[in-house]
């Protein structure tokens, strides 16, 4: 079970390391090029203990359960798994790759995959797995961003979806169905008037305005279900493309103007956001399915629903699929054990005694139908966000959305704080876009 926030996609990556990653190595040092590639299993490939580096702010308490798993099948093999601080891995990463000392394998922030596959830093897989019958259901999400120029270079590591949380005692407090989440964006703007109606310290609705992850993840999705286009994908491509990216922008204006969310929302930078849920104080939030557990081990007594991201139209929804990949660095000395590992993590066995059974999204979707499952009504619910949900493909995420000082995150805090005129800023937010995505 999940008990501390992860912060989707919110590895600090700068350009300066990846320039310097993409230096290191050439086509020709591929790490295992000339060996025999031996049949997977869930068990031991050599012995000796295996090294493994995972970010900090992921889902930790799901990787530990996952290495422990694979520790007690396999004591000729245990993993040593090392948290990096996540400000530090992509730095790290570079440095042992350059230096030779690099873990056997690691967790790997999904949405940076791309730009490390791209610079051939991480061990091409695909002989090795892309015939397990496994990989046709894992996380399409996840598999996007584990494919490069048709090479396969991970496997899901967990996963993490965005849904909007509502408070069911708020709702009947307000004079709203608490079975009845809203399905459209004016559905979800008078529903939070009306929650913030009820006075004192409520407020109908949760917008963090510091953090580009956080909006990515939760305010992304809204413009998808409108139709809209958030990123560049490469030189070239047109970013922030479809009414839905003025709709959404007018909807964040709206809810601030309105007073729908409390003042200290603005400040918001994602150290404290998994735990505005489970105050109580919020009426409706966009959030992940780490937060079911959390807000139930803040708020005992609360009771809280769990339905889609809504669009513009009534009934139109999307979701962002986060969550990390488990990878194998350049120069790792025990691909065989790594890839292993891959298919421990994905086996019938491990996808619901381990991830199931810890109340987490399991990673291949013909596994949601589980017993554990379908005790949780709310993990249920929340797992219907993965047949709406996606994730950004780019060589530039970071530059273009995740960073602090990025378009992305200054567009939205426009539109949120200030009346500039949305044309202009989200002309402005397109310019820089295509800068950096033609600069990648």
């Amino acid at each position: 079970m999940v008990t501390r926030f992860r912060r989707p996609a919110v590895a600090v990556v700068t350009t300066l390391a990846l320039v310097g990653l993409a230096a290191c190595g050439s086509d020709d040092e591929q790490p295992d090029a000339n060996q025999a590639v031996q049949p997977a299993t869930t068990s031991c490939a050599s012995s000796g203990e295996l090294s493994m580096w995972e970010r900090s702010g992921g889902n930790k308490q799901m990787v530990d359960l996952l290495v422990e798993a694979w520790n007690t099948k396999n004591p000729d093999c245990r993993i040593n798994l090392t948290y990096i601080p996540h400000t530090e891995m992509v730095g790290k990463i570079a440095q042992g790759i350059a230096s030779g000392e690099v873990p056997d394998l690691m967790g790997m922030d999904l949405i940076y995959a791309p730009q490390f596959e791209k610079a051939q830093q991480l061990v091409d897989l695909t002989d090795r797995i892309r015939s397990w019958p496994e990989i046709a259901t894992a996380s399409k999400g996840h598999m996007t961003v584990a494919t490069y120029e048709e090479r396969l270079y991970g496997v899901p590591l967990y996963a993490d979806v965005s849904a909007l949380f509502y408070n069911k005692d708020l709702f009947q407090r307000a004079g709203l169905d608490p079975e009845k989440p809203p399905t459209s964006l004016a559905e979800l703007r008078d529903y939070a008037d009306k929650i913030t109606a009820i006075g004192g310290d409520v407020k109908g609705y949760y917008l963090p305005g510091n953090c580009a992850g956080c909006n990515i993840f939760t305010v992304g999705p809204l413009m998808w279900a409108s139709g809209a286009k958030i990123e560049a994908v490469d030189a070239g491509d047109e970013p922030l493309t479809g009414d839905g990216v003025k709709q959404v922008l007018q909807f964040g204006r709206d809810m601030v103007k309105a007073g729908n969310v409390h003042d200290g929302d603005r400040a918001e930078n994602g150290e404290t956001f998994h735990l505005q849920f489970g105050t109580g104080k919020v009426g409706m939030m966009g959030t992940g399915n780490f937060n079911i557990t959390l807000a139930r081990q803040q708020n005992p007594g609360m009771k809280f629903g769990i339905g889609l991201l809504p669009g513009a139209s009534p009934g139109s929804s999307a979701s962002f699929i986060g969550g990390d990949l488990v990878v194998v660095p350049r120069g790792s000395e025990r691909v065989a054990d790594a890839v292993n590992f891959m298919k421990f993590l994905l086996s019938d066995e491990v996808q619901v005694e381990v991830y199931a059974k810890a109340l987490n999204l399991t990673t291949r979707t013909d596994m949601v139908a589980n017993k554990y499952f379908e005790a949780e009504p709310l993990v249920q619910d929340v797992a219907k966000a993965l047949d709406v949900g996606r994730t950004p493909y780019t060589l530039t995420f970071f530059e273009q959305i995740n960073s602090p000082q990025g378009p992305w995150l200054q567009m939205l805090q426009k539109a949120y704080y200030t009346d500039e005129d949305l044309d202009k800023v989200i002309a402005d937010a397109k310019t820089a876009m295509k800068t950096v995505a033609s600069a990648g």
